[in-house]
């Protein structure tokens, strides 16, 4: 149990005040900054377990705790999706190939803050299908969290980013979404990356949650494998996925996970 202190909105919704901003903003840093010191390790040849025990090193060196270790028996610091998995990864020892796409998903917990982020890495060349896949996704991202502020409405979030996936005749995975976040790992809402506007709960200033599109080269079905973690896409399409953790605020947003270094998008070189 957390000491959450807070009030609950008659959707569960829980609303937080100014100093929580201050401890999910630490919490997100730590992360982000853990994502921008991957950049320089994803490459051909690379296997995704020495990334891992790179981000499992930075955790325990910044003093912080993985919120993903331990978490329903998993045993990684960061989940990691090459090509057509989804999401849930597991690191493991099978090399990267030239123009290999993956999503690395950390979440650390930071003086009892969870900061939850992913975006994507290429290993060597980015492939013209894959490019135009990551920058959809990217985008959508953004056009979701531009939707996000008080009054609006979580299917107002989801509107944006499925119709813009969908005009680029890309398909929002329905399998996954987003969560709120806090002092605890998830928690109420769920955020969904489709729907309509002007449904779902309304939003106010001090809710905390992800938003983390999700977006397929091909069909939005899903997959999990026998591992019972690992989401793959049914028809093998590349798949591609960014995440920020947000609070909303009395005009908008503000994005904890913000790249320190400017390393969000996998072309940031």
């Amino acid at each position: 149990m957390d000491d959450f202190k807070g009030r609950l909105t008659r959707d569960g919704i829980r609303i937080h005040d100014a100093d929580d901003f201050i401890g999910m903003h630490r919490a997100g840093q730590v992360a982000a900054g853990i994502l921008d010191a991957m950049a320089p390790l994803v490459f051909p040849g690379q296997t995704t377990e020495a990334i891992d025990a790179e981000i499992e090193r930075m955790v325990n060196a910044a003093g912080v705790t993985s919120a993903t270790i331990g978490y329903r028996g998993y045993q990684h610091a960061s989940c990691i999706s090459v090509n057509h998995v989804v999401c849930h990864g597991i690191p493991g020892p099978k090399t990267l190939k030239d123009g290999d796409i993956l999503n690395i998903d950390v979440t650390v917990i930071v003086d009892g803050w969870y900061g939850d982020t992913s975006r994507m890495y290429v290993a060597g060349t980015l492939g013209r299908k894959a490019e135009r896949l990551v920058q959809v996704t990217h985008d959508a991202l953004f056009k979701g969290i531009e939707a996000v502020r008080p009054g609006n409405r979580f299917g107002d979030i989801g509107f944006a980013i499925q119709s813009y996936v969908e005009a680029a005749r890309m398909s929002v995975v329905r399998d996954f979404c987003g969560h709120g976040l806090g002092q605890v790992f998830h928690a109420p809402p769920n955020v969904l990356h489709y729907g309509r506007p002007g449904t779902g709960p309304v939003l106010e200033e001090g809710m905390f949650f992800t938003i983390e599109p999700m977006v397929n080269l091909g069909r939005p079905e899903t997959k999990v494998l026998a591992d019972d973690w690992t989401a793959v896409t049914r028809d093998k399409s590349l798949s591609a996925q960014f995440e920020h953790s947000i609070g909303v605020t009395a005009t908008g947003c503000e994005i904890f996970t913000l790249s320190p270094a400017g390393k969000f998008h996998p072309t940031w070189g």
